[in-house]
């Protein structure tokens, strides 16, 4: 795992204003001091210095250090299970979406799970898990908003929705939020689209 530090040169961050993913490392770059030059990417017209510097994937968010990509696998349980599970939940409809539910909820249980006896997922002060699982404090509110789907139930993730609130209290965290109704504007032109093109989303 990358070591951030306040003496790391020349720090870019290529991202777009609403990537959850891009949110942990605004969130650590923040916490740690580093001051970074944001760069914002139209994923519809995706410029050529993402092309460059994430030849594989070409997708953001992308962290520069001196001009060399830094590709970290974060948390791979979180981005390869519970993030696509909860999307595929939330851009589902009928039956396919009641399918979709139970794995997200599993998963969700594993997350619940982590925070037995624990104020954050790191212990008595939050660390590096809260930050990779930090979406789930705003954009499941969102999913539910717009997708008209319900997966935050207090009886069953009371320790969530603990964490949820404090971890939204920490000053950094509440600071950098993308704006609450551009999200809930962006995910419903999403949930129309789904549904325009009886792909998903109800």
């Amino acid at each position: 795992m990358m070591v951030l530090s306040k003496e790391m040169g020349e720090v870019k961050l290529f991202r777009t204003w609403s990537s959850p993913y891009a949110l942990r490392i605004v969130w650590a770059l923040k916490l740690k001091g580093v001051e970074y030059e944001t760069v914002y990417e139209d994923l519809a017209n995706k410029s050529s210095l993402l092309f460059e510097y994430n030849p594989a994937y070409k997708k953001v968010p992308v962290l520069l250090h001196n001009g060399t990509p830094i590709c970290e696998s974060l948390a791979k349980f979180n981005d390869d299970q519970v993030a696509p599970s909860v999307f595929r939940a939330y851009a589902s409809q009928g039956v396919e979406q009641e399918e979709a539910i139970g794995p997200a909820l599993e998963n969700l249980d594993v997350v619940e799970k982590q925070l037995t006896g624990k104020k954050f997922f790191n212990g008595e002060s939050f660390g590096f898990l809260d930050l990779v699982f930090g979406w789930i404090a705003k954009y499941l509110g969102i999913f539910e908003e717009t997708g008209g789907i319900k997966l935050f139930e207090e009886d069953r993730f009371p320790l969530i929705m603990a964490w949820k609130d404090k971890f939204s209290d920490i000053p950094v965290i509440k600071e950098n939020w993308p704006d609450q109704n551009k999200l809930i504007t962006k995910f419903q032109l999403m949930c129309e689209y789904f549904v325009s093109n009886d792909a998903c989303c109800r």
